[in-house]
C-alpha cells in the first residue's frame, strides 16, 4: 500500500515531466487530488481505479458545500478526471470504464479589455508608484511585454537572459512547451531596455530575467499586487489585471483588422476555438459604439 505522499509526488511527476504542465497546474491539480485522498481515505492506485461516479459525486457535492462555485467545481472535475484515469493506468487498468460524470454548465464569460490609453497609463502608474526605480522599471517592461506583445504573465516571468538582447521578434514557450514567434514593437524593447539598465543585478543566461526585490525569479503575485494598487489610482474596475492586457491585445489587434489564424499564432492558442472568444468581444464593443454614437439611440 502507498503512501499519500508517493501518489502525489507520481501524479505531480507524470504532470510535470511527461504531460509538461505548468508548476501552477500541478500545484492545484496536485491538491485536488489531496483533497480526494482525505475524502475517501484510498492510498493505492487500484482502490482509485475503482471510484465509481457515485462516490465521485459525493466528494464532489461535498466540494459544493465548501462554497466553490460553478467555474472551480467543473475545473475540479477535470482535474479529478485525468487523477483517476492516471490511477488506472498505474493499477493496470486503462482499460476500465472511467466514472461518468458531467460537470456544472460554465458560461463562458467574455475577457473585459481595457482602453489603449488605460493599458498605458496602467503601466506608467505602476512605475511611478514603484518604491524603487528599478523595481517600478521592472514592472512596466512586464506589463508591456503583456499588452505589447500578447505574452501570458507566466511566459514573461520565464523568460531568462538567454532572451538578450531583445530584437525585432522573440520566441516565446508557452503552455506545453509549445514555441511560437511574437514581433515586439520598439516601445517594448525600450521598456526592456530601462529596466536592465536600472537592474541592480546580474543577469547570467540562465537565470529568470526578471527579478525580484531580493534578486529571485519575480513572482506573479507581485506583479498583480502592483497592478491591483494602480488600478484603484486610476478608477480602473477589477477586471483590469495583468490578464487583461493580453485579452486587450488581441481584442485590439483583431479591431484593427488581424485575421483569426494570424491571432491564434500571435497569442499561441492550441485551437482557434480559443481565439474565437475575441470575435465575440470585438463585437460587443462595436455594439457599444453603435448605442452612444448613433442619433436614434441617443435621442
Amino acid at each position: 500500500m502507498a503512501a499519500k505522499a508517493d501518489l502525489l509526488e507520481a501524479w505531480g511527476g507524470y504532470l510535470a515531466q511527461d504531460r509538461r504542465r505548468s508548476p501552477h497546474t500541478v500545484r492545484a491539480y496536485i491538491a485536488t487530488a489531496s483533497r480526494l485522498l482525505d475524502a475517501l481515505g484510498e492510498s493505492d492506485w487500484a482502490s482509485l481505479a475503482r471510484i465509481d461516479a457515485p462516490a465521485l459525486r459525493g466528494h464532489l457535492a461535498a466540494r459544493r458545500q465548501d462554497g466553490i462555485g460553478n467555474v472551480s467545481a467543473a475545473r475540479e472535475l477535470s482535474a479529478l478526471k485525468a487523477f483517476l484515469g492516471f490511477a488506472r493506468e498505474k493499477a493496470g487498468m486503462a482499460q476500465a470504464t472511467p466514472p461518468r460524470l458531467r460537470g456544472p454548465r460554465v458560461k463562458k464569460g467574455l475577457p473585459r479589455p481595457v482602453t489603449p490609453d488605460e493599458a498605458v497609463n496602467l503601466a506608467a502608474t505602476v512605475e511611478e508608484d514603484a518604491g524603487e526605480p528599478w523595481i517600478g522599471a521592472r514592472d512596466r517592461a512586464v506589463l508591456l511585454l503583456l499588452y505589447g506583445a500578447g505574452l501570458r504573465i507566466a511566459e514573461a516571468l520565464s523568460l531568462t537572459a538567454a532572451a538578450l538582447p531583445l530584437r525585432e521578434t522573440l520566441v516565446v514557450t508557452g503552455k506545453g512547451g509549445k514555441q511560437r514567434m511574437v514581433p515586439l514593437l520598439p516601445i517594448v524593447r525600450s521598456g526592456v531596455a530601462d529596466y536592465l539598465g536600472k537592474c541592480p543585478w546580474p543577469l547570467e543566461r540562465d537565470k529568470a530575467l526578471f527579478r525580484g526585490a531580493k534578486g529571485g525569479p519575480l513572482s506573479q503575485g507581485m506583479v498583480q499586487k502592483a497592478v491591483a494598487r494602480a488600478r484603484v489610482s486610476l478608477g480602473l474596475p477589477a477586471s483590469a489585471t495583468p490578464h487583461a492586457l493580453r485579452h486587450s491585445f488581441a481584442t485590439h489587434l483583431l479591431g484593427a483588422g488581424a485575421d483569426l489564424r494570424s491571432l491564434q499564432e500571435l497569442l499561441g492558442h492550441a485551437s482557434l476555438g480559443s481565439t474565437q472568444i475575441y470575435t465575440r468581444v470585438d463585437a460587443a464593443t462595436l455594439l457599444d459604439v453603435y448605442r452612444n454614437a448613433h442619433p436614434r439611440e441617443r435621442g
